[in-house]
């Protein structure tokens, strides 16, 4: 049994407890609430959908279309580009103008040409950015890879050049892209249902999506395709953006 005076130090105490947290749930209350009310929204918020899209081989005769769907639904893409058709070299500038980003693809995407040697290489990609400079007045750091990254055709023509020109021109301050989702349409025999349905297989569980498609000159397919697919994707709440220096680049496992 506690003593007389002990009992009152005691109980004095947890008086004084008492008052304290009603004092400071008075004056801080609101506070500590809003706080706690700020960290459970942060972590309740759905992690945000983000799709670049992103078109190699051209211009070509479908690039106006793309164009022309990409205003029509106010949303902006990457062009990875080429010298293959000259006639429509016009239309990287209007891509440029329009918000659109551009990269280099290659000049004449000739694999058995510019996988020969690391100067073949380099000098197709100069032509490229040199195209580039002149249609946009700009300069780019940002390139794809014919095939990829990945891609094991160039081991036919000179063993390891992926590896070395990778380490070459990351060095340099240039950025390669890959991609972690396709419609198909490398493949240019495919209908647009076909190409709608493995984009959407494709990116199914992704909350970043680079998106590998075409508007060469056999890639009509992916003009009728397209809203289909920006329609289904806007409704599963991606957002769309351009590839700019910094942007993940989705890179593949090297194989050469």
């Amino acid at each position: 049994m506690l003593k007389k005076p002990l009992l009152i130090k005691v109980s004095l105490c947890c008086i004084g407890f008492l008052a304290f947290v009603f004092a400071l749930n008075a004056v801080g209350g609101p506070y500590l609430n809003a706080v706690f009310s700020k960290e459970a929204s942060v972590v309740s918020q759905p992690k945000k959908k983000v799709m670049y899209l992103t078109f190699d081989d051209g211009p070509s005769q479908n690039t106006p279309e793309v164009l022309k769907i990409l205003k029509k639904y106010k949303i902006h893409a990457t062009f990875f580009v080429t010298g293959a058709e000259l006639d429509y070299a016009s239309y990287i500038k209007q891509a440029y103008e329009e918000g659109n980003v551009i990269g280099i693809h290659s000049y004449s995407h000739e694999y058995d040409e510019i996988y020969q040697s690391e100067s073949a290489y380099l000098e197709d990609l100069r032509k490229t950015s040199d195209l580039i400079l002149e249609q946009t007045g700009h300069k780019t750091n940002l390139f794809r890879f014919p095939g990829g990254s990945s891609n094991t055709v160039s081991r036919r023509y000179s063993p390891g050049i992926i590896t070395a020109l990778t380490k070459k021109l990351t060095a340099c301050g240039y950025q390669y892209y890959d991609w972690n989702a396709s419609n198909g349409d490398g493949n240019p025999n495919l209908d647009s249902n076909t190409l709608v349905n493995q984009a959407l297989r494709e990116t199914k569980g992704l909350d970043e999506v680079m998106m590998l498609m075409h508007d060469g000159t056999g890639n009509h397919a992916t003009v009728e395709a397209l809203p289909i697919l920006i329609e289904a994707f806007q409704k599963q709440g991606y957002t769309f953006e351009v590839i700019q220096t910094g942007t993940d680049g989705f890179h593949h496992h090297i194989a050469n």
